[in-house]
């Protein structure tokens, strides 16, 4: 009874969304967001990962009442998130990154904010050597899913052959009564270079095909970390993104948070005085309204946001004006993340 409810309810505040000239028509609106978690690590040491940094005696120091605030401080921020268009209801789908196992999404998915939405997640075990993952996050009263896999991360030189990294979490499912993909992300650091980067975007870029292939209907989502910028070349010409919805091709995708970097200079992570836009949402050309056109007989694309809050932001001290991060400079800060969460905002007209 309890979820019923919960459904009714979501379906009278998905009404809520008027397009100016277009009110007189009714839409229903979702959320899709992506946050990096920032080192969510439970306190116990998982056998075969080089998680020592966050157990009681590593140099985190860390211990059950930070790992409870952190928990608290986390769920607090996935559950605002897409609430500026969709207020008590928030995303349907959240990806995560820096997750460290299947414990610490039963713990987030406990705390009340997101408890009280019912959101549920997919995780699949990663081989990355400190143990970090990726998942999704889903409101089941909004998103259905059909499957999910853990695609590798396949090293292009021999050289590399040996070494294990993060693969591209790839989950199908049913979302406003359509045919949804979304693949998650956490490509290489900046320790290495742009050619692992790239070659993580060749790769989601044939996955992405391969969706395609098998319903050429599926409207998919690549988001994540990519520890590059939108303008960098494994967004533009590895994974093949246009800034601009007129500029897609069939076998592109758009990336909407391009110009906020290139032309509003706003970004997710503030690294030595400037904003990088690492943390991106980009979509098929069937998602989107090209030439002007407000079609949405469809699921469509409609905005897109950097997602603030002010208790998102450190306001004092060294790191002032920088997103408010868990530990920096040898302290505990009790804060989020060192990323800013990302949303986009799609709309379906109501029959």
């Amino acid at each position: 009874m309890i979820m019923k409810n919960l459904k009714i309810f979501l379906a009278l505040a998905l009404c809520l969304v008027s397009l100016g000239s277009m009110a007189q028509k009714k839409y229903s609106c979702y959320a899709v967001g992506f946050y990096n978690q920032e080192n969510l690590f439970d306190t116990c040491h998982d056998e075969g990962k080089r998680d020592y940094d966050f157990l009681p005696n590593g140099s985190y120091r860390w211990n059950g009442m930070k790992y409870t605030h952190k928990l608290h401080n986390m769920a607090r921020a996935l559950a605002d998130m897409g609430t500026d268009k969709l207020p008590g209801v928030g995303c349907a789908v959240i990806g995560l990154s820096e997750v460290e196992n299947h414990k610490v999404l039963d713990d987030l998915t406990a705390q009340e904010p997101l408890k009280a939405r019912g959101y549920k997640y997919v995780h699949i075990e990663g081989p990355d050597r400190r143990g970090i993952d990726c998942a999704l996050l889903y409101n089941p009263a909004l998103f259905s899913v059909r499957n999910a896999k853990l695609v590798p991360y396949v090293q292009e030189q021999k050289k590399d052959s040996a070494f294990l990294t993060r693969g591209f979490l790839t989950v199908s499912g049913t979302l406003a009564g359509e045919h949804v993909a979304f693949v998650v992300c956490h490509w290489p650091s900046r320790a290495a270079t742009s050619f692992y980067r790239e070659s993580g975007g060749r790769q989601v870029r044939a996955l992405k095909d391969s969706l395609l292939r098998d319903d050429p209907k599926v409207k998919v989502f690549v988001m994540g970390d990519m520890n590059d910028d939108p303008t960098n070349k494994s967004m533009t010409e590895a994974l093949g993104c246009k800034p601009e919805i007129d500029e897609v091709g069939k076998d592109n995708m758009y990336n909407p948070f391009y110009n906020i970097l290139a032309k509003e200079g706003q970004g997710t992570l503030f690294y030595s005085g400037s904003w990088n836009l690492f943390d991106q949402i980009v979509m098929t050309p069937n998602l989107l309204n090209k030439k002007g056109k407000k079609d949405f007989s469809t699921l469509k694309f409609f905005k897109n946001q950097i997602f603030h809050r002010d208790y998102l932001i450190q306001n004092e001290g060294k790191y002032k004006g920088a997103p408010k991060r868990t530990h920096a400079g040898g302290s505990w800060l009790d804060g989020y993340s060192d990323h800013l969460p990302v949303v986009v905002y799609l709309l379906k007209e109501q029959k």
